[in-house]
Formats: C-alpha cells, sequence, structure tokens
C-alpha cells in the first residue's frame, strides 16, 4: 500500500466510523469524505484480509465472515443480519464473492455496470490469498465467449480532412477546472485519478497529438486488437508528456487526463457497455467540487491503415462525450446476451497481491 493510498483510506475509514453510518446508508460516488474509491478500497482489503483463514467454514458461513470483517475494516457496524440487498453494500456499492475456482456466479441479475465487485482468492488450504476489486463494466468484459455482450457502436465517417475535432471546448463542468493548464510533463501515473492542476483543456491535447497523423505503429497481427491499442496507448501518454505508460484496464484509459484512447483500422467503433453522452457519474473524486460524468470524459480517435505487419495513423479526431455522437453517428439499438457465469481470466488476480508496475516510455 502506497503512503498516499494508506493515508486516504485511512482518512475514510475514520470519517465512516464517525457518521454512524451503516452499510445502507447511500454514498454520492466520489465524496471526498466518505466514498472509498476502487482502487483504495481494493488495495485497503488487500492489505487486511490476506493471510484470513476460513478453514473448516461452510460456504454460507465463509461468505458471511468475510462480510462481516469488510464491515469493521471499513469502519461500519457489523449488522446484526445482512438483507438480501443489490448489491450487498448499497452504501458503497459494491457485492462481495469469495472465489476458489475462476468461475465466477451472478445469479438471477444483470451485470450493474457502475456497481464494484470485491472478489476475494481462496487459497487450497483455506486461506484468503489476495482480493480484486473490478467496476461491472469491467467485469462483463471479461467473458471470452463473446455470450457475454451489452455494447454500444458508433459509425466512422471518413473525409478528405486528415485531422478533426468538434469539441474545442470541454463540458462546463471541466473547462472550470482546465482553464489555463499547459503543464509539458507529468510525473504522475497516467492511470491516477486525474488532478484538477495537472488537467489538460482539449484544445491543449488535440495539438499535443497532432503528430500522430503520418506515425506508425507495430501491428502484431489478426486477434491483436488489445496488443495493438496498447502501442498507440503508449505513443499517446508520450505525447503528453507522460514519463511512464501504465494501464490498469479502467476507463478511461489515461484516466489522469480523462482521455480515452481508440485505434481504428475499421469503421465500426466499439464503445463498450455505456454510452459516451450518459451523464452517469464517474468513481473518482471531483475535480474542483465537480462530479466527473461519462460525458466529461475526452475521446482521441485515431485511425489506421494496416499492411499487416505496420499501422500507418492517417486521420485523428479529438472530441469528448458530449458531443461524441455529433461527430461520430450512433447505431441504433444495442447489442445484448447475457450469461451468469464468468471464467476469470488465469491472470485476473495477477502473480502476487501487487498492483501492475509502470513501464517506462522508451
Amino acid at each position: 500500500m502506497t503512503t498516499s493510498e494508506h493515508q486516504l483510506g485511512t482518512s475514510i475509514v475514520t470519517a465512516i466510523r464517525e457518521s454512524e453510518l451503516t452499510i445502507y446508508d447511500h454514498i454520492d460516488a466520489g465524496d471526498e469524505e466518505l466514498w472509498m474509491p476502487t482502487a483504495v478500497l481494493e488495495t485497503l482489503l488487500k492489505h487486511t484480509l490476506v493471510g484470513m483463514s476460513l478453514a473448516g467454514l461452510a460456504q454460507r458461513t465463509r461468505s458471511k465472515i468475510v462480510k462481516e470483517e469488510i464491515c469493521r475494516i471499513l469502519g461500519y457496524p457489523v449488522p446484526r443480519s445482512f438483507k438480501r440487498t443489490k448489491p450487498r453494500f448499497p452504501g458503497q456499492r459494491f457485492d462481495i464473492y469469495v472465489q476458489k475456482s475462476n468461475n465466477l456466479q451472478i445469479w438471477n441479475e444483470e451485470i450493474a455496470l457502475d456497481r464494484r465487485f470485491v472478489i476475494v482468492r481462496v487459497g487450497a488450504e483455506e486461506i484468503i490469498t489476495t482480493v480484486k476489486v473490478v467496476t461491472g463494466e469491467l467485469l462483463a468484459t471479461l467473458d471470452k465467449t463473446g455470450t457475454l455482450t451489452q455494447k454500444y457502436q458508433a459509425r466512422l465517417v471518413m473525409g478528405d480532412r486528415t485531422k478533426e475535432t468538434n469539441a474545442r471546448r470541454d463540458s462546463l463542468p471541466i473547462q472550470s477546472v482546465t482553464m489555463g493548464t499547459r503543464q509539458e510533463a507529468f510525473s504522475s501515473n497516467p492511470s491516477a485519478n486525474p488532478e484538477a492542476e495537472q488537467l489538460l483543456p482539449i484544445g491543449i491535447l488535440y495539438e499535443r497529438l497532432v503528430p500522430l497523423i503520418g506515425s506508425s505503429l507495430v501491428d502484431p497481427g489478426p486477434g491483436q486488437d488489445r496488443n495493438r491499442a496498447a502501442e498507440l496507448h503508449k505513443r499517446v501518454c508520450e505525447l503528453l508528456g507522460y514519463q511512464t505508460y501504465h494501464d490498469d484496464g479502467r476507463f478511461p484509459d489515461v484516466r489522469h487526463q480523462l482521455l480515452e484512447v481508440k485505434l481504428q483500422t475499421a469503421l465500426t467503433i466499439d464503445l463498450g457497455l455505456i454510452m459516451p453522452n450518459s451523464t452517469d457519474v464517474l468513481d473518482m473524486p471531483r475535480l474542483n467540487g465537480n462530479r466527473v460524468r461519462h460525458c466529461d470524459v475526452r475521446y482521441v480517435v485515431a485511425y489506421g491503415e494496416t499492411d499487416g505487419s505496420r499501422v500507418l495513423i492517417t486521420q485523428l479526431f479529438v472530441t469528448n462525450g458530449e458531443r461524441f455522437y455529433n461527430l461520430f453517428p450512433q447505431f441504433q439499438g444495442k447489442v445484448i446476451n447475457k450469461k451468469l457465469q464468468i471464467p476469470l481470466p488465469v491472470d485476473f488476480f495477477g502473480t502476487e497481491s501487487e498492483s501492475t508496475p509502470n513501464h517506462p516510455i522508451q
């Protein structure tokens, strides 16, 4: 646990304990005093639960014991009995799953995209080995069978222009934060939460990313869309002035700049599970008192042509979620399929209870 995460986690736990709230009392996402950010929640639970023995306990008892311990860790009073609410911890908007296998089962409901899922890993000797906390949005992408999808799409309309931005100004809440910011370099982790004094205006983002046009990226080949996109993500971090590249899988990609990065070699843009213009609130601290919404996120969409080994970037688009569909027409409707069992990837929990390290930009 880093010093800053430890201090923030301790401060929030103290505030929760002093508030005398229960796990059923509502807290606004991003509340600076009482809301536990996902990364801090994971680090805190991992730091305190790992090593706890559940030996000899029946499955239902094991789950109850873990929930009681999580109440204590977060500063909540332990209820006499746990209500059958959805989610089970409504105040912090998370469910708890105690897992020995990599087959996660979610019964009788859809995955709520804005819910958090606390997944506690139990080893062969009935001892907790690690904890992972993910959002429903991320969890729904983990099904590799294609039977669990719920995604929105938009269409990339090609023209003769090599660059375009249809949002020269940010959404109003973000404008009040970014006025005059022109920082040249950043020592922060690009996956860290945004900081008001370091958030660049959308116009500056655009200026710094224009050099992508005419550049090329390694194309690892068919079926390697994720690795191909990672090459662009790394290049974007470099152009924005970050000393390291880091991707923790959360939305948006360059979280520190509220920037989602998309590389297109086809005309259909996959948008995931939430529309860009959604006013739903993101799980991150407020910026100058403003709650950060999906529609406040900025997007860079780079179109490229591939010869099988390299992708040549020929067009660049920068916009924000609020005006995304003004530039990219939305496909009507969405594709929805549902499945109750999700096989977690073998590397889902990692090899150790450590977070993914930063990678220096070469």
